[in-house]
């Protein structure tokens, strides 16, 4: 509805601006177009002009100057000179038409020098006692016999003028609000299915109106977005419930291998090489059931089909719990974790969030410093105040990533980082697990370089109070 107003008030003034440009563009023809009469050609200032190049000679006569002779041919005009009290013409110009009578009346020089003669419009000036007329073009002037005008009328112009341009303004107004009114009737639907496409609405709009054809591509996009929508499900759904039924499938086989593998491990009278290689049989075989449950857990993450049970977590205790069962692994003390923490109090260094969930971000993150540093490596675990967020450090002082391995784990999907051709090993779905395990507590996961070269990830989550919000929003 905001749109609509919008668009209307877009409208209104483009509207606004339109009359007030075609007024001043009006002005600017008025005065370039109809030029005024100038000192030359004005009929009434010729009259005057002819009157002072009139000069009266010693036999009483009058001649007109040459200047007067030139102006009359080019205008194409006569002139007459009537004597006061007599009505007689005592001169005229050369050009006289026979048809102009040399005697007039006071009635008839009254309505002369309003009208004309013989269809010549005339104009007068003042000789003295005497009067000039001079008689224009046929084709020079249209005059108006009879001016009079009510002084009131007069006074009142500027609010007439002003009355009159209100109510062409609005005549203009109303009739564009008449002409525009079928396309802002169209307009508003279209505009609300279009906002209601990102929010996943089904949208059909009539086709009908000025408009039509725009509302049924409108309507054809809100069908194909459908169909995908439906398709990208279905897809989803099916791979989700692939990677459920091979870990559930592959769970008993798997079992079975590590049960035989650990018991050919721990006979005795087995020869030492099949021992070593039952070992090693058991400890990839626990690496692929890792594997299958970080696929499991990151398909129930996606499509927010695992549970996060939201409860008050102490990082400080997460953080030991979890190193210290990871070094009871670690039974050649390759990888020892050193663990720091800046803040005081329990309250402090607590979150809110699932426990279990946090516990594998950190699980994960050891493992992975663990796989990717087969010599051995220093871990360093450490938990800090940073903006007002917690931050769970992992860092390690092994080999370290590139710089272009840093931007791939920045910008590319992380299960799509390896195309499995080289046999070096990749930072992969375990850090898509942390990511989306921090995703779902309202935080955020940074990778970058350690302190000594080594490979660092920063978790940063919400205090308790910030963390409540977000799930309350959610929900």
């Amino acid at each position: 509805m905001k749109s609509i107003m919008k668009l209307i008030k877009r409208f209104v003034i483009t509207l606004i601006f339109s009359l007030a440009a075609l007024l001043i563009l009006n002005i600017i023809l008025l005065f370039t177009v109809v030029q005024p009469d100038t000192e030359s050609s004005g009929g009434w200032k010729a009259a005057a002009r002819v009157a002072e190049c009139l000069s009266q000679q010693p036999d009483g006569g009058y001649e007109l100057t040459e200047e007067g002779k030139i102006m009359l041919e080019q205008r194409g005009c006569w002139a007459v000179l009537i004597q006061d009290g007599t009505g007689d013409v005592i001169w005229h110009s050369e050009n006289l038409p026979e048809e102009i009578q040399l005697h007039y009346s006071a009635a008839e020089i009254s309505w002369y020098t309003r009208g004309y003669v013989a269809d010549y419009p005339t104009t007068t000036a003042a000789k003295g006692e005497d009067l000039v007329m001079i008689g224009n073009s046929k084709e020079s002037y249209w005059k108006d016999m009879y001016p009079a005008f009510s002084l009131n009328m007069v006074k009142n112009l500027p609010r007439t003028i002003l009355l009159f341009l209100g109510a062409n303004l609005a005549g203009v107004f109303l009739i564009y609000m008449v002409v525009t009114s079928g396309i802002l009737r169209s307009v508003k639907p279209i505009v609300q299915g279009i906002q209601a496409l990102p929010e996943g609405e089904d949208v059909y709009v009539k086709e009908k109106g000025l408009l039509s054809e725009l509302a049924s591509a409108l309507n054809l996009v809100s069908e194909k977005l459908r169909c995908q929508e439906y398709e990208l499900k279905k897809k989803d759904q099916a791979r989700a419930n692939w990677i459920s039924g091979v870990s559930h499938d592959i769970r008993t086989p798997l079992s079975m291998v590590m049960g035989y593998a650990a018991d050919i491990e721990e006979d005795a009278e087995a020869v030492e090489e099949i021992r070593q290689k039952a070992g090693i049989i058991r400890i990839q075989s626990i690496r692929m059931k890792n594997l299958v449950n970080d696929l499991n857990l990151a398909s129930k993450l996606e499509y927010n089909m695992q549970p996060v049970k939201m409860e008050r977590v102490n990082l400080t205790a997460l953080l030991r719990e979890t190193a210290v069962y990871f070094m009871n692994l670690d039974m050649d003390w390759k990888y020892p974790v050193e663990l720091s923490s800046d803040i005081g109090g329990i309250s402090g260094n607590s979150v809110q969030g699932d426990k279990e969930l946090l516990k594998r971000a950190v699980s994960n993150l050891l493992l992975n410093a663990q796989i990717h540093n087969p010599a051995g490596c220093h871990i360093r675990a450490g938990l800090s105040e940073h903006s007002g967020k917690l931050c769970v450090t992992i860092e390690d002082d092994g080999i370290g990533v590139t710089e272009e391995q840093l931007r791939k784990l920045k910008e590319t999907p992380h299960y799509m980082l390896n195309s499995g051709t080289d046999s070096n090993q990749r930072h992969g779905l375990g850090l898509l697990i942390v990511q989306q395990i921090i995703t779902a507590h309202g935080g955020r996961v940074e990778f970058g370089h350690g302190m000594e070269k080594g490979f660092r990830v920063d978790m940063f989550l919400n205090k308790p109070e910030e963390s409540i919000k977000i799930v309350e929003k959610e929900a």
